[in-house]
């Protein structure tokens, strides 16, 4: 579930949560899941994964990862970010465009403390998207960390990630492919609105 703090009342943010909340009444299974698109300076090359979008505090959308993951590396070296969240229950698609940077240490020990502690071991225990003998391996690490970690305390090397979208495209897709698409783009402080062609 997507939270919602100190919501902005700008018009793409009270649109974004209307279809959220729809999509939710749909039973829209992993609703948050948000697919993230990032530039590697160092490789030239485009990547993209799912996350977990957290939470949308005012303007901020802030999802949580390893900084030494190669995301953070991409993110360090480009901080310009596309992202998508599809919802095929209600046949909407939304894309974002922001510039990405870290959330506080003391949100992140905050967010962190206040997760179940069978996910912090495994926070804890990975070096994410690094090369392991195998998967057993994994495992052993994920149980020694359960065991052994102080799973309430935030590592130096987690956090969150937050960016503050400039555009919005809210797709609705129809049945005879006319679909809808209407964007927000906002220039010097303004939002401009408009419609594009399916």
């Amino acid at each position: 579930m997507i939270k919602f703090l100190n919501m902005s009342e700008e018009e793409p943010y009270l649109i974004f949560k209307n279809k959220y909340e729809s999509c939710i009444q749909s039973n829209q299974k992993n609703a948050e899941a948000m697919c993230v698109a990032s530039y590697s300076n160092k490789k030239k090359e485009v990547s993209a994964r799912y996350v977990n979008l957290k939470y949308i505090d005012n303007k901020e959308f802030i999802f949580f990862s390893n900084y030494n993951s190669p995301k953070a590396s991409d993110f360090n070296s480009h901080n310009q970010i596309s992202a998508v969240l599809y919802w095929c229950n209600i046949e909407v698609q939304i894309r974002l465009k922001g510039s990405i940077k870290k959330t506080s240490k003391e949100l992140n020990q905050k967010y962190f403390s206040d997760r179940s502690e069978k996910k912090n071991a495994l926070a804890i225990s990975s070096n994410q998207s690094k090369q392991i003998d195998s998967y057993s391996q994994v495992i052993e690490n994920y149980n020694w960390s359960l065991e052994s970690d102080d799973l309430k305390k935030c590592p130096e090397y987690w956090g969150g990630f937050s960016f503050i979208p400039y555009y919005f495209e809210f797709w609705v897709g129809h049945e005879s492919r006319i679909n809808k698409r209407e964007v927000f783009d906002k220039t010097e402080g303004i939002w401009k609105h408009s419609f594009l062609q399916p």
